[in-house]
């Protein structure tokens, strides 16, 4: 069979022994992942026809509306993992709290943690703009058999054994690293199964691509408006490229694919970001990573820092080395 046409369950199979702790787990933690991907795309895919678009009438720990859709979304990856008896906790951005998972015989006894954002972009659902699912996977720090603590959820991102994004757009695709490459799977829709599409993905070393939303460019730190002007300056292969969803799954996902950079920098309006580090930001640094790009707050390498909060808020600067590299030096020397 050809390395394209292989499938997820496949290729999970044939790398399970790369994984530094192989017992199954891990490779059963993705394919639950998988499993709910399918049923969720399968909702996002008839949304226009059912009443699952436009808020819920409740509002997320961060305060922002949250559309019927996420809250699907957030129950059906929430109890597929429970379901399947792999995980031993779970936090999402959804939730003010993370959740213990104890198992049916109460033992505690499983290894691993997932942290997740289930529906990110949500609002861009009413549109038809593309959506996604992003996910991190830790070992737990607590000894098996005993409650999760916070303690294993606040691991800096250096320390997750898996991490990657669903986005459910004019494909859907899977894209996800155990710390062994990044690859990619398209969803054949006609049968309900994954394939790999985009095997060991890599970020362009430059790209062309800038994505940050600049109607806030009043608001922006100084490091960060100095590499938007030399961004648009006409000089070399500039001025680049503004292209900004809005959806981070999918900006990512094309920077990554054509060469760019994301900024969700600080801001007069937010102080520390909008991004999550646990949910958003440690996940796909570890993506990009892996697939030869960088990601930092402006100044640190993000799966570096040392989480303090579930829902902590971090600046990213995220996409080709070569850009956020220069994004960085713009940073410093505007400090000093």
């Amino acid at each position: 069979m050809e390395e394209r046409n292989k499938t997820l369950g496949e290729f999970i199979i044939e790398n399970q022994n790369a994984f530094q702790y192989s017992s199954g787990e891990l490779s059963r933690i993705i394919n639950s992942i998988r499993l709910a991907a399918k049923v969720v795309n399968y909702k996002v895919n008839k949304a226009g026809l059912v009443d699952i678009v436009g808020a819920a009438g409740e509002q997320n720990v961060q305060g922002e509306d949250q559309q019927k859709l996420d809250v699907y979304a957030n129950e059906v990856f929430i109890q597929t993992l429970i379901n399947r008896e792999i995980v031993c906790g779970i936090a999402s951005e959804e939730n003010d709290d993370f959740i213990t998972v104890a198992g049916s015989d109460n033992s505690h006894s499983n290894k691993y943690v997932v942290l997740m954002d289930p529906l990110d972009g949500s609002s861009n659902i009413d549109v038809n703009v593309s959506v996604g699912t992003i996910f991190s996977v830790f070992r737990r720090k607590t000894p098996v058999g005993t409650p999760v603590t916070s303690e294993d959820f606040l691991q800096p991102g250096t320390q997750q054994v898996a991490a990657g994004y669903v986005i459910y757009g004019t494909s859907t695709m899977l894209v996800y690293t155990t710390g062994h490459g990044v690859n990619g799977f398209t969803l054949n829709p006609a049968i309900g199964t994954f394939y790999l599409s985009h095997p060991n993905m890599q970020y362009p070393k430059d790209g062309t691509i800038y994505s940050i939303n600049e109607g806030n460019y009043v608001h922006f730190p100084q490091g960060v408006k100095d590499y938007i002007k030399y961004c648009q300056l006409e000089e070399g292969d500039r001025p680049y490229t503004s292209r900004y969803i809005g959806s981070l799954v999918s900006d990512m996902h094309r920077n990554m694919i054509k060469g760019g950079i994301y900024i969700y920098p600080t801001s007069s309006k937010a102080p520390n970001g909008k991004l999550r580090l646990l949910y958003e930001c440690n996940p796909m640094a570890f993506i990009a990573e892996q697939a030869g790009g960088k990601a930092i707050d402006g100044y640190r390498r993000i799966m570096e820092i040392q989480p303090t909060e579930l829902h902590q808020r971090v600046p990213f600067f995220c996409g080709s080395y070569n850009m956020v590299s220069k994004a960085e030096e713009f940073m410093k020397t505007s400090d000093s």
